[in-house]
């Protein structure tokens, strides 16, 4: 049986055309990325988990699913400040019920925004962003702006669906109407296609970009900036006399300016570049976001609590503060005594200390294949697999909501979806509090 229009749940393109065809315990896709291929193969995988787990003894044993639910309720009710972790690669809705639970208990509640784009969020939150749909890019710009990203890598069907190669209203020769910037320590694909690759030195983004900001301004930057960024001032000025030719520019930056030295500050800064082009010509600015969902907790998060990531909800109130809330953090300092982790494997993404403490703590998590996290759990809940095997909704990397629906149903008799199981746990939940 064949499906059209499904959408991929791997990145934060959420591509909306892949074809997919089931024929038995097999399935056939077209238009999906080898990422995406990859993932959609995860329906049939030997390794996935298909009943719940309890670890006893040191090692794990089959359960039945009211036990395992129950389980993972108790852990959450007898801890006083549990950390619920809600990873990218689930619903809205399912995220929605996460931080509910979350203000309920009093618990710390995240995402993978914290490790991943959070200082691009605090950015936007301290110079505001000059953003647009990616149709919008897809049909006006005429340069674009790689800054600390590999798309053809990390992301392999941005430049062919959004960035570059696709024919848009005013870019009717596609790649041939389009100027392609990419500002990267590496020699990577993405530069070795570019028309002009600014290869600055490791952690050197604010520098590159108040320099850039001085030369907008009309006024020469010093030239210890050269020595500095490891970028010549006139390969600084022929950058910029690009971006200030076009008709409508796009930056798309990725972990690159949020993962070096300056944080939230590179981001900060790249935004008021943006805001400063806009003077002279149209611009925009957006986030390649890795993970398919990660947008939207940042949304949900937002529009619930007025936060985008690392909730406290100890106080009975959200607050938010990076660097004492965020799930690292807590983790780092020993501040939380139980873990309900969904959809995400942070053993193998946190740091070591984190990680090892992680594992001395109760843990109850919801994942669809085995994985370190899995290993340190007491209770591991098999999850469904979202745009495939139930329906929701996922923010794509321009923050434009994607509602999916699923080719095949979900595969357990207990649980209809991974929103299905939380909304299951806050119960038993609710039942044990009172």
């Amino acid at each position: 049986m064949a499906f059209k229009n499904i959408i991929c749940p791997v990145c934060g393109a959420s591509c909306d055309d892949i074809q997919v065809e089931l024929r038995g315990s097999k399935i056939v896709t077209k238009n999906a990325c080898k990422m995406g291929n990859a993932k959609f193969w995860e329906i049939f995988s030997p390794h996935r988990i298909r009943e719940p787990l309890l670890k006893e003894s040191g090692s794990f044993c089959t359960a039945l699913w009211d036990e395992a639910v129950d389980r993972a309720a108790m852990i959450l009710v007898k801890a006083k400040r549990p950390l619920i972790f809600m990873g990218s690669e689930t619903s809205c809705e399912a995220m929605q019920v996460g931080l509910h639970l979350a203000e309920f208990l009093g618990a710390i509640a995240d995402s993978n925004s914290t490790v991943c784009h959070g200082p691009t969020a605090m950015g936007i939150q301290e110079a505001g962003r000059v953003g647009a749909t990616a149709g919008q890019s897809k049909s006006r710009s005429d340069l674009v702006v790689y800054w600390g990203s590999n798309p053809l890598e990390s992301m392999p069907r941005h430049m062919s669906r959004y960035g570059v190669y696709p024919r848009g209203y005013w870019t009717r020769r596609g790649r041939f109407d389009r100027t392609v910037i990419t500002v990267d320590p590496r020699k990577s694909i993405t530069a070795r296609n570019s028309d002009l690759h600014i290869q600055l030195k490791p952690n050197t983004d604010y520098e590159l970009l108040s320099a850039l900001l001085t030369l907008l301004h009309g006024k020469k930057p010093h030239p210890s900036v050269e020595k500095v960024t490891g970028v010549s001032i006139s390969e600084m000025e022929e950058m910029l006399e690009r971006m200030l030719g076009c008709n409508f520019g796009a930056i798309y930056v990725g972990l690159g300016i949020a993962s070096s030295f300056g944080k939230h500050r590179n981001a900060e800064a790249a935004l008021n570049l943006v805001k400063e082009l806009n003077n002279h010509t149209k611009f925009v600015i957006g986030a390649l976001r890795g993970h398919c969902n990660v947008a939207g907790f940042n949304q949900i998060a937002s529009y619930l609590y007025g936060y985008p990531f690392g909730l406290d909800f100890a106080r009975g109130y959200p607050r938010y503060n990076p660097g004492e809330y965020t799930a690292v953090d807590v983790l780092r300092e020993q501040d939380v005594d139980a873990a309900l982790i969904v959809s995400a494997d942070l053993v193998s993404h946190f740091p070591a200390a984190c990680a090892r403490y992680l594992a001395e703590l109760p843990v109850a998590c919801i994942d669809i294949a085995p994985c370190p996290t899995t290993m340190i759990s007491q209770v591991v809940l098999p999850g469904v697999i979202d745009a495939m095997e139930c329906d929701g909704t996922f923010y794509r990397l321009d923050d434009v909501p994607v509602y999916f629906q699923p080719f095949t149903g979900s595969p357990f008799s207990f649980t209809d979806s991974n929103e299905d199981t939380m909304k299951q746990i806050f119960q038993k939940v609710k039942e044990m509090k009172r």
